[in-house]
């Protein structure tokens, strides 16, 4: 009788990016120590400037590169993807430094075995029935702020065509190879998101799966209701962040939903600073910011930092 040959598992390799924030990469990387079908941890430190780079040296279970300057989490995903996939990865499970997954995610993860991109909510560590990232839930305009919500809406366990990178999510080679790696020139804010429309486009099987949990600090007021709660927008206190979302989400617009979407985005844009949230210098940025993407200058977040 011939014995049928065991199915290796995937190899999964963990992507974690940082910059600058010692104290949750240690948290981060200590709990993927206690995760068993991890295989490899490689770490991108973003050229950081605290202490980060000697305690990586002195951790002989983790794999280190250190990038020549900050790239920002696009810039660190995109180097990092792609050593993974040199390091034979069959999976890559992608985080920032600020995310604390579950002893179970990766375990709940893995058995959905059917999907290209896909991963786990993403819920505030302060306050776990409250997402730190709204979904939008698939065919309509509904953001859901709620675990209860999104349980609702779930099926089969899953919310589908949805996932939030780059916090815990899987990747597949397979899918890696047939759409490249995530734009390093975005930096940030709508890198992530880039590269789900770009999975998307491709046929990629996207999910989330609703009972693996990140943990993550609370980011403040993403999905700030305007024009008379019929919609949100993605309010940042920060320059750098609202830079790159304006020159970056223009772009995905762009290439992704079409002009018309662009407009609608610009509307919002434009009502939130003069009307909900009044700062006529956000709109003046903004629209520098998107010219510059539009003639394709990815110069100019590096005037906000710090």
């Amino acid at each position: 009788m011939t014995e049928t040959p065991a199915v290796r598992p995937p190899r999964v390799v963990a992507v974690v990016v940082t910059f600058n924030r010692l104290e949750l990469l240690q948290r981060l990387v200590g709990r993927l120590r206690e995760v068993p079908e991890v295989a490899e941890v490689l770490v991108v430190d973003n050229a950081s400037t605290d202490s980060t780079g000697e305690w990586l040296a002195a951790q002989p279970d983790v794999v280190r590169r250190t990038l020549t300057e900050n790239g920002g989490g696009a810039g660190g995903f995109h180097d990092g993807l792609a050593w993974a996939m040199e390091r034979g990865a069959d999976l890559a499970w992608l985080m920032d430094d600020d995310g604390l997954p579950d002893d179970d995610c990766l375990r709940l993860l893995l058995e959905r075995t059917d999907l290209d991109f896909w991963g786990p909510v993403v819920v505030d560590e302060a306050r776990p029935e409250r997402l730190v990232f709204p979904i939008r839930l698939p065919g309509g305009t509904r953001a859901v702020h709620e675990m209860d919500d999104v349980r609702s809406a779930a099926d089969d366990g899953l919310i589908r065509d949805v996932v939030i990178p780059f916090n815990g999510v899987l990747v597949t080679r397979e899918l890696v190879e047939r759409i490249g790696l995530p734009r390093a020139e975005f930096f940030i804010w709508g890198d992530d998101h880039e590269y789900r429309l770009r999975a998307e486009r491709a046929g990629g099987r996207i999910a989330t799966v609703v009972d693996a949990r990140v943990l993550h600090p609370s980011v403040g007021e993403l999905g700030t209701r305007m024009m008379f709660g019929r919609t949100t927008y993605n309010h940042t206190p920060s320059d750098l962040k609202h830079y790159c979302m304006a020159r970056n989400n223009t772009l995905n617009l762009r290439d992704y939903r079409g002009w018309p979407h662009v407009l609608m985005f610009w509307v919002k844009t434009i009502w939130f600073y003069l009307l909900t949230r009044p700062q006529p210098g956000r709109v003046v940025m903004s629209t520098r910011a998107a010219v510059a993407g539009l003639r394709g200058d990815f110069t100019g977040h590096r005037r906000y930092l710090r």
